[in-house]
This record gives C-alpha cells, sequence and structure tokens, in this order.
C-alpha cells in the first residue's frame, strides 16, 4: 500500500488530516516577512564532535519509526532501533521525524527514544509532519525530546520551525572538520493557495546561508564539508528521477517523493554555498535509494519503523554515514533488521561511472 492509499483509508486519517492547522497554530514559529534572523551562534560544546582514535566517525540515521506506546504493531520498531545501536556502536545518532504515530506522545518519545540514552550515545532529532499531531504539538514534542537522556538537540532561536540545529565534527588538530545541518521541514502548508506539504522557509534558508558563510570563513575561505538532515524531501528528489539524464541512482525505489508543491530554494542555496555534499531525508517509506544529481546527493534513510503504517520496504533498518578524517566524501551503507548490509557505498567514487 502506497503512502495516499494508506492516509486514504487508514482509521488515522482523519487526526491525520484534521489535525495538522491546530497543530501548527500552537506548535509553529512565525516570522515576518521583513524580520532578518540574528547572527548565527556557532553550536555549543555538546553539539561539538571529535573523530574516534582510528579517524572514523560514524552517524546512525532513524527515520520514520511511527511508534505508538501500547501498540502491539510497535515493539517491531524498538527491537530494531536496539539491534542498530548495539550492531553498529555510532558515535551519533540522527532521526529524521515521525518518530511516534499515535498518542500518548510523551511516553511514546520516551520508550522509542530510550535506548538511545540507555547507550549513553548522543543523538538529535528533525522533527517530521506526524509528530506533532497528536497531543502534543510540535513544538512541546521538541521540548519533551530535549529533556531526554543523550539529547543535544538546542534548537535556532528566531527562525521557522523548532527542530533546525547544527552539529560539528573537529579533527584531531582542533579544527572543524564537518558541519551536520538539521531542518525542521514542518508539517502541513498554512498557505491555502498552496496547501500540501510544508517547506523549507526563507529564514531557515537565510540562517543555513550565514552559518555556511561563517564556517567558511573559519575554514580559510574554503566551504566546509556539510551534510544535511531533514525530513520531508525537497522537490529536487522529484525532478531528479524525471531529468533522468543528469542522475545516478543506487538503491530502492519503491514510490514517487511526497516533497512540497513549492519549491523554497534550499537545493539552489546548497549549490551556491558549495558546501553540502549530501541531503539525507525520510519520509517516503518505500524509497531507501542515494541518487547523484546536478553535482548533490539526494539520499533516503532506511525505514525503521513498523506496521503502524505503510511499509513494502522489509525489514526494516537503519542508514548508516562514515566519515574519515583527512579522506573527502563519505561511506554510507544500510543495515536491515536481522543483520543483512546492502548498498555499502563510497560518495562520490560509487557514482563516478553508471
Amino acid at each position: 500500500m502506497k503512502r495516499r492509499d494508506f492516509i486514504r483509508n487508514s482509521a488515522l486519517a482523519g487526526l491525520a488530516t484534521a489535525m495538522p492547522l491546530a497543530a501548527e497554530a500552537a506548535g509553529k514559529k512565525k516570522t515576518k516577512p521583513t524580520e532578518v534572523p540574528k547572527e548565527p551562534e556557532l553550536n555549543a560544546e555538546n553539539q561539538r564532535f571529535k573523530f574516534r582514535p582510528d579517524g572514523k566517525f560514524k552517524i546512525l540515521q532513524f527515520t520514520d519509526t511511527h511508534y505508538i506506546t501500547g501498540d502491539n504493531r510497535s515493539p517491531r520498531a524498538l527491537k530494531n532501533v536496539i539491534e542498530m545501536l548495539d550492531t553498529e556502536k555510532p558515535d551519533l545518532v540522527i532521526h529524521t521525524g515521525d518518530i511516534i504515530f499515535g498518542k500518548p506522545a510523551e511516553q511514546s518519545l520516551k520508550e522509542i527514544l530510550a535506548p538511545m540514552g540507555e547507550r549513553k550515545i548522543p543523538f538529535a532529532v528533525a522533527i517530521g509532519n506526524h509528530d506533532g499531531q497528536y497531543d502534543k504539538n510540535r513544538k512541546e514534542v521538541f521540548d519533551i525530546v530535549k529533556t531526554l537522556p543523550g539529547n543535544i538537540n538546542r534548537g535556532i532561536e528566531g527562525i521557522y520551525g523548532d527542530s533546525n540545529d547544527l552539529i560539528t565534527l573537529v579533527g584531531a588538530d582542533g579544527q572543524t572538520k564537518w558541519a551536520f545541518y538539521l531542518f525542521d521541514s514542518g508539517d502541513s502548508c498554512s498557505d491555502p493557495d498552496i496547501k500540501g506539504y510544508d517547506y523549507i522557509h526563507w529564514d531557515q534558508i537565510n540562517w543555513y546561508r550565514q552559518t555556511s558563510a561563517k564556517l567558511r570563513q573559519q575554514n580559510g575561505d574554503k566551504p566546509l564539508p556539510s551534510l544535511a538532515f531533514f525530513h520531508i524531501p525537497v522537490p529536487e528528489f522529484t525532478w531528479g528521477l524525471r531529468y533522468d539524464t543528469h542522475r545516478i541512482l543506487k538503491g530502492n525505489f519503491g514510490e514517487d517523493p511526497c516533497p512540497p508543491s513549492v519549491n523554497s530554494g534550499l537545493f539552489v542555496s546548497m549549490k551556491e554555498m558549495g558546501d553540502v555534499q549530501a541531503i539525507i531525508c525520510g519520509h517516503d517509506h518505500d524509497d531507501d535509494y542515494a541518487m547523484q544529481w546536478r553535482g548533490l546527493f539526494l539520499i533516503y534513510g532506511r525505514f525503521s519503523g513498523c506496521d503502524t503504517v505503510y511499509n513494502n520496504l522489509k525489514p526494516n533498518g537503519a542508514r548508516i554515514i562514515e566519515l574519515t578524517e583527512g579522506q573527502p566524501g563519505f561511506r554510507s551503507w544500510i543495515r536491515c533488521f536481522g543483520g543483512e548490509i546492502c548498498q555499502d557505498l563510497r560518495f562520490p567514487d560509487a557514482f563516478k561511472k553508471y
């Protein structure tokens, strides 16, 4: 069953369509078109990481766990989270949203995110479109997440959304080598003439551009290699599939991307700044592919959830991104529940030849 069929047929469809506007009004930060974000502050000490002694740094991405406390379909998602952590032993976990899929929201969040704290593995989240649709709005969900053991989210004040963040990785010389941007991609668009899923707003993009410029200045006037994580993919995920003469795709393409209906310019800004090497998203459960298009990687995580929501890409699992100090690019693979590894690729080397 695909996304559109699931939303139409699910008993939760009424909740999924009736709640976003109320949640939006209660939990979204709005900015006026004339407002300009403050000078960006670089991240706090607990958001600065170092490479391990072997020169490696491993990020594990969970996405779309869609966990519901007390629902007998949810334990498989929790088992997957535990297995991925114990097998991969990451240095950092980034959850790209749709963490939960029902109420009680607070208890659901605590249960599915607890394994990171129990293992003392730092984690951050970029909230998905469903997370604020139950008995807590988006801001309340983010505030709960920030209280959980192991969470390093801080949030960026003065811009749209809640779970925007910056995480950095420093080398043995103490200099910043990588930046990881987290964007809050929202829920549904409040403009009745646009409708559909929300988009990355202008002030979020401006914050990114200012931060990118500041990091470039600190990096000897060279773009600092970066990755971007958020839930809802940008429209270029669709365009890249349509304009296939410019794309190289590896992995599972099981459903059309479901991006916003308008393009707010994030992809172009990343191309102009020259630092972001890959956009890594979730949202579309039957996709886990990596695509190179127009010189930038557009990547899906592996569905990490269970049968509380549609999923035809089985088994569930997680995507891993591994960085090596002194080496350009990165390595990424997918770990499936049960142990199998697939799509073990070196970026960009694996995409140089179709």
